[in-house]
């Protein structure tokens, strides 16, 4: 039966306990999902050609002995049989492959595989997440049939492009602008598409990543304004009476119209990294909270929050989930062959950080496999929503890599191809992902030029960060994205005299790490400087 067909002939908390029922399992019953389900797939996984190769001829019998003796990958385990799409080589047969952003310039892209049993479980935990969204209590919500939907979305192979046809299999759902349309238009066509759209058929849900949403929202305030392309243009006549009405109450009030003085969204969702850049600010321009869920493309949709707002919770049947603590994290990070020890859902701490590591489930390919996302418990019981599973808070990317707004990953290899490629005159270097005065991510770059450069001539921070973002641009797609779609421009450089490097190091008696120092360590950086 169809998600649409429950919703007509089924009770509302029977649907619930369909797909939100995980939300009241105890942390034993969480388990032994988990460990069953795991069981399945180390199975399969341990027969195919890949786990084979992988295994190198280690025979594994329990999850214990997985966990006790197998090394945790990253892609590079995976790259030489997926990016040739060796189907013949994995646990079972992918139905579509999904690509995303692995390492500008020199690995421009990173394949996934998803099974059909992916799909279906992606599938059911993308309508609890449109349940959660839209709910305000337990087996409370508001999905129906026909409702609509503003497409902020990065349309297949990309992770986000599985959503609108997942739903397509389950529910008649009105994407805004058609996705056969929208996957054919650039992004600003297809704000503005989709925002004559719902002045006509009024918009119910947003889903995006948080700094898109964010900009596309802005984006649709000054179109609000009227003008050319203003909602003016557009209207119904029940959403012209509903424009002139809000916007003389807007005069009234000696503010800007916003979307929320047009449109009455059920629900808004965000997922991706700085979330909290963008929640406050969404939710004074809509009137309605976003929910948090968290998707990769290596672990497809594995956590969403709930109506309370306060922490994501992972669904039990994506993923196998380990976490490495934080200081477990850091020693594997300082070095490289050491083997970071993890431990289980059940044994997380409240107000601990970790770095994630997942087994798909369901014959994905990915074992053991660091994610790059770090998380802090933030509980392991919710009196507010009655849960007691763990749940936790989005941190950020790892921090060998930085991440800005979703769009673009940022490592130690990239900047330095960066600075090889540029010809400049960089004698030293690190880089630190902080926030604008607006609460908005950029990456600074602490850098110290050759004596013999600044010898010839002055080198001031702007000018160099004119040349550096030139060639961020050239080796990254993605963050030339940043600038031609959100209009950012993350980079901020301070150039520092030169010695200074040297002199902290000769006082502290180490090297700096290059991607995200210490916040006391750059400090005593500056200070030798």
């Amino acid at each position: 039966m169809r998600f649409e067909d429950k919703l007509k002939n089924r009770s509302s908390m029977a649907i619930w306990q369909e797909y939100c029922g995980f939300l009241d399992l105890g942390i034993d019953d969480y388990m032994d999902i988990q460990n069953s389900l795991m069981k399945e797939q180390l199975q399969i996984w341990s027969d195919c050609s890949l786990g084979k190769e992988i295994l190198k001829g280690k025979k594994i019998n329990s999850i214990e002995e997985f966990r006790d003796n197998f090394p945790i990958t990253e892609y590079a385990d995976y790259a030489d049989i997926l990016l040739q799409k060796r189907s013949d080589m994995l646990p079972a047969e992918p139905t579509i492959w999904i690509q995303t952003t692995w390492e500008g310039g020199k690995h421009p892209v990173k394949l996934a595989p998803y099974t059909q049993g992916m799909l279906n479980t992606y599938k059911n935990n993308i309508l609890a997440c449109m349940l959660l969204g839209t709910s305000h209590g337990k087996g409370k919500f508001d999905v129906k049939a026909n409702d609509t939907f503003l497409y902020g979305l990065a349309p297949l192979p990309y992770a986000t492009g599985l959503f609108p046809r997942a739903l397509a299999d389950e529910i008649d759902i009105k994407f805004l602008p058609p996705v056969s349309e929208a996957e054919q238009m650039t992004f600003g066509e297809r704000n503005k598409k989709g925002f004559k759209m719902g002045l006509s058929k009024g918009i119910d849900y947003f889903f995006g990543l948080g700094s898109v949403a964010y900009f596309v929202s802005m984006s649709l305030s000054k179109m609000s304004g009227g003008g050319k392309s203003g909602a003016k243009t557009a209207c119904s006549p029940k959403f012209a009476f509903r424009y002139i009405k809000a916007k003389r109450a807007c005069e009234k009030e000696g503010r800007e119209l916003k979307p929320k003085d047009l449109f009455k969204l059920k629900g808004i969702m965000v997922a991706g990294t700085d979330n909290n850049c963008y929640k406050d600010e969404l939710e004074d321009l809509w009137g309605i909270r976003p929910m948090e869920l968290f998707a990769g493309t290596e672990p497809s949709c594995i956590g969403t929050e709930t109506w309370t707002r306060d922490g994501m919770y992972f669904f039990p049947d994506t993923c196998f989930y380990e976490f490495i603590p934080e200081t477990e994290m850091m020693k594997s990070r300082e070095f490289k062959n050491y083997h970071p020890k993890t431990c289980l859902m059940n044994e997380v701490i409240p107000g601990e950080k970790y770095e994630l590591v997942i087994s798909v489930l369901k014959g994905g390919a990915f074992m053991r496999y660091r994610v790059g996302d770090v998380y802090r418990c933030v509980g392991l019981e919710n009196s507010e929503d009655q849960t007691k599973i763990p749940r936790f808070h989005y941190i950020d990317r790892s921090p060998e890599i930085i991440d800005i707004a979703g769009f673009t990953r940022i490592s130690q290899k990239a900047i330095e191809n960066v600075i090889k490629i540029s010809g400049l005159d960089v004698a030293d270097w690190v880089a630190m992902k902080e926030y604008t005065e607006n609460n908005k991510p950029k990456m600074h770059m602490y850098v110290e030029m050759k004596p013999e450069c600044l010898a010839t001539s002055a080198v001031s921070s702007e000018i160099l960060k004119e040349h550096l973002t030139v060639y961020f641009k050239y080796i990254d797609q993605d963050y030339k994205d940043l600038k031609r779609i959100l209009g950012m421009d993350p980079l901020e450089v301070t150039v520092l005299k030169c010695g200074t490097f040297e002199s902290y190091r000769e006082k502290s008696g180490k090297r700096l790490r290059k991607m995200n120092p210490s916040v006391y360590d750059l400090r005593e950086v500056l200070a030798c400087g």
